[in-house]
């Protein structure tokens, strides 16, 4: 499945990730970043598929950060691609965590 099948449909206008006043540098960095954001996407809606979980669960399955995970779940809350569940799975650490599910 292509990065487009997942996102077919799903509209959501991503924060810029540099501003126009920055250096080269930055803009490079940027465009990185959003390409790596789609695969992160990706990797998150697909673990989602195997049922609903918290964001050290998510990480778990794909090989993410928990950090990583959770700064892409607002975007894909936004393109409607997942949900919260309105339930609390423990974390990694043993703390409570919202769980999500893809919508």
């Amino acid at each position: 499945m292509s990065q487009a099948d997942f996102f077919a449909g799903a509209e959501c206008e991503l924060a810029p990730r540099a501003r126009r006043g920055d250096p080269a540098t930055s803009h490079g960095a940027a465009a990185a970043a959003t390409s790596l954001s789609g695969d992160h996407h990706m990797l998150i809606l697909a673990s989602l598929q195997r049922g609903a979980a918290g964001a050290d669960g998510i990480a778990a399955r794909c090989r993410l950060s928990g950090h990583q995970v959770l700064k892409r779940m607002a975007e894909l809350e936004r393109m409607g691609l997942v949900r919260l569940t309105g339930r609390e799975v423990l974390s990694a650490a043993g703390r409570p965590e919202r769980e999500w599910i893809a919508a």
